[in-house]
């Protein structure tokens, strides 16, 4: 029977890393959620500092969600960490025990636990990911109850901290959401001054909350998959028994939106040059639109048509890898010269992450609101282009005239509209979904000249794209000719062979 994960456990063995001392860093962190985002990022740079001797302090968690916090009790809130993948065109694959999490209290059942933990005063840090639904504003009352939103929460949290130091200036927190929404400090910060304006709290706790705390935005960036398909074989070949084992690629990005004051009270990120504090994180929000979202946005209609099913069958695939290296290094990456030279080093880590054999990335996933992701992330990049070079990018053209294809319904079932991939049908989650089966109703297939009137409609649709893309001189002719030759000779056919002759 194997030894459960635990204190005794990887301070009785130096492989580990782990010493005792680190068990008795104080909290310095009080983190809003156990998800294996947080856990594969954040405190995996915590980790890594402490074991550096840089940080020295540990996390108290709330999970968010209803529901018991056994697993991480029972282990002394260890877990390991497999970064899986590839970097720098080499296979990674090694295992780290994570000592970073002190304790994980139950937002309901432990909340009085919480307001105890916020009293300390070297915890002056608050990270959080309560998915993008966590920011939004909900009308409740946060004092002498546990709120029922991540604001609400919030706010009693400072509510507490102000009562507890008497208002001292400096002991407010350093507040850091990484939830997937823009500007996500700025309108966590927002919420909470309207929902502290709505519980009529004081006038010197709202200054309190504007002068001495700091919401940072900021932006995330790695693929944690969870825990290992097959745990239990994990569990054997590692030694002991770890029910929270997660999964993690080689790559990070953390970037934060902050001063050098914010910078010195993150000392962790002394630990790896992968998080960073920046004034302005909008150039890497934008490399990462572009070059990783907006490659896969061009060139998963083609995948998926072409017969492959992932992201990695496509790195496999000898047309689809070089349609990818294409899109990213040759369209992509010439128009983004003003965000730095940093830039041109993510689009080659962003290649090594398509190619990572440990990560299923299905494509019909990628293709949820394809429409309206190709208008977000990839007109303005083809506009640039344009601009540039007074032509148009080869690939990204055909990645387009793909979703075009792909956007096509054949028949509704369920209430969906379903497009159709040799014998096997397949749902068209798209907004817009109804506008395009419009404009395909009734298109002669096998006329050009019905295909380049149909192109012309689409282009010139407004409710789609934020410009009439037929005043891209000759846009609409390229389009139709990469559509009207994927109709006749099939997408795998046809990209193939203009693979050959460009």
């Amino acid at each position: 029977m194997l030894t459960k994960l635990s204190k005794h456990h990887v301070t009785s063995d130096t492989a580990f890393g782990i010493s005792p001392e680190y068990f008795q860093y104080p909290e310095k962190i009080l983190q809003f959620g156990t998800g294996v985002l947080l856990r594969g990022l954040v405190d995996y740079l915590v980790d890594k500092a402490n074991k550096q001797g840089i940080f020295q302090g540990r996390i108290v968690v709330v999970k968010s969600t209803d529901g018991s916090t056994a697993d991480f009790d029972s282990q002394d809130s260890l877990f390991t960490t497999h970064i899986k993948g590839k970097a720098k065109g080499e296979l990674v694959n090694r295992q780290l025990v994570n000592a970073s999490i002190s304790r994980v209290l139950q937002s309901n059942a432990d909340w009085g636990k919480v307001l105890t933990a916020i009293r300390q005063p070297q915890l002056d840090i608050i990270i959080s990911n309560t998915t993008e639904v966590g920011i939004q504003y909900v009308e409740e009352k946060v004092d002498g109850v546990v709120p029922a939103s991540y604001p609400g929460k919030l706010l009693s949290v400072l509510l507490e901290r102000y009562r507890c130091f008497n208002g001292d200036a400096a002991k407010g927190f350093t507040i850091i959401p990484t939830e997937l929404v823009v500007d996500n400090g700025r309108l966590l910060k927002e919420i909470v001054l309207k929902l502290a304006a709505h519980n009529e709290l004081p006038a010197d706790f709202i200054n309190w909350i504007n002068t001495a705390n700091t919401f940072c935005s900021s932006l995330v960036d790695r693929i944690v998959p969870g825990k290992p398909k097959d745990l239990v074989a994990q569990n054997e070949t590692a030694g002991y028994e770890d029910s929270l084992w997660i999964e993690a690629e080689p790559f990070l990005l953390w970037a934060i939106e902050g001063s050098e004051k914010v910078a010195g009270k993150l000392s962790f990120k002394q630990a790896d040059e992968r998080m960073l504090v920046a004034e302005s994180i909008t150039p890497y929000r934008e490399q990462k639109l572009r070059i990783l979202n907006g490659s896969h946005t061009a060139a998963v209609a083609v995948g998926y048509l072409s017969g492959l099913n992932t992201v990695y069958e496509c790195m496999q695939n000898p047309v689809m890898k070089r349609f990818f290296e294409t899109v990213v290094l040759e369209e992509i990456l010439p128009t983004l010269k003003d965000l730095g030279p940093q830039t041109a080093v993510f689009a080659k880590d962003v290649l090594d992450r398509f190619a990572n054999p440990f990560i299923e990335h299905k494509l019909l996933s990628i293709t949820f609101q394809q429409s309206s992701k190709t208008n977000t992330r990839n007109v303005r990049t083809l506009l640039r282009y344009y601009e540039q070079k007074k032509m148009l990018p080869p690939m990204i053209s055909i990645g387009l005239a793909a979703s075009i294809l792909f956007i096509k319904p054949v028949r509704q079932e369920g209430g969906k509209y379903q497009g159709q991939r040799g014998d096997v049908f397949y749902d068209i989650n798209d907004d817009n979904a109804a506008i395009f089966a419009a404009h395909w109703n009734g298109i002669k297939i096998n006329e050009k000249a019905a295909v380049s009137g149909l192109v012309h409609q689409i282009l010139g649709d407004i409710r789609l794209w934020e410009t009439d893309l037929n005043e891209v001189p000759g846009f609409s002719e390229s389009i139709t000719d990469h559509l009207y030759g994927m109709l006749q000779e099939g997408v795998n056919a046809y990209v193939s062979n203009f693979s050959k002759v460009h």
